[in-house]
């Protein structure tokens, strides 16, 4: 593991054999054994990620978001965990985390993500499971099932 570059703060849990590339950011998140992080990648706190995952460049994994063993994450994917986002309260004030609801989202074994899809909170993306390049998901997404689009459709099973 390099860590010449990268922000690693010291409450991150590192599985055994964990691979991180160069400029990444990490604060109090969980990652498995043998799970390898790309370049230019985000995980903030209160994530966990499984075991054997390979979560690629670009990508930003934001708190409350579950990911189990065996997931493949593309480039450039986004996850949201906010419903209802805003800069400031009704009162003109800025938001501070009390004034938000983290909502979570579980990506379940041995699913995939493709590049630049972006993952609304509040869902359960199935075992198995395969998002497509560019798609929005926007609700839960069945085990063993291929889904594309804006917002994302169930194309076939897998």
């Amino acid at each position: 593991m390099q860590n010449n570059i990268n922000v690693i703060a010291p409450d991150v849990k590192l599985g055994r054999d964990v691979t991180i590339y160069n400029f990444v950011n990490l604060y109090g998140c969980k990652i498995g054994d043998e799970t390898r992080i790309g370049a230019f990648v985000e995980i903030q706190k209160n994530v966990t990620i499984g075991k054997r995952c390979k979560i690629q460049s670009h990508t930003f994994i934001c708190e409350g978001v579950v990911i189990e063993d065996e997931v493949m994450v593309a480039h450039g994917v986004m996850f949201i965990n906010d419903k209802d986002p805003g800069a400031v309260n009704p009162d003109g004030s800025l938001k501070s985390e009390k004034d938000w609801i983290c909502t979570p989202t579980i990506v379940k074994k041995r699913s995939a993500i493709g590049s630049n899809a972006t993952i609304m909170c509040g869902i359960t993306i199935g075992e198995g499971a395969l998002i497509g390049a560019g798609a929005v998901v926007t609700k839960d997404v069945p085990p063993d099932t291929i889904v594309t689009g804006n917002p994302a459709k169930i194309l076939k099973k897998r």
